[in-house]
């Protein structure tokens, strides 16, 4: 990948993410957390964010 390409994520977009984001307590945001548990592209875009922090 070249310097001017940047990778996207869908989880910069999810909509299940965004519903989980606006209501906290709802059963969707219990369910969106538990799958960032185990969803390796969550983890991959967190490694991303992680590194462009720096």
């Amino acid at each position: 990948m070249s310097a001017n390409e940047t990778k996207t994520y869908p989880c910069e977009t999810c909509p299940m993410r965004k519903r989980a984001e606006e209501k906290p307590k709802s059963l969707m945001a219990r369910i969106w957390r538990w799958h960032t548990t185990w969803c390796p592209g969550w983890k991959a875009y967190q490694k991303h964010l992680a590194e462009i922090a720096h």
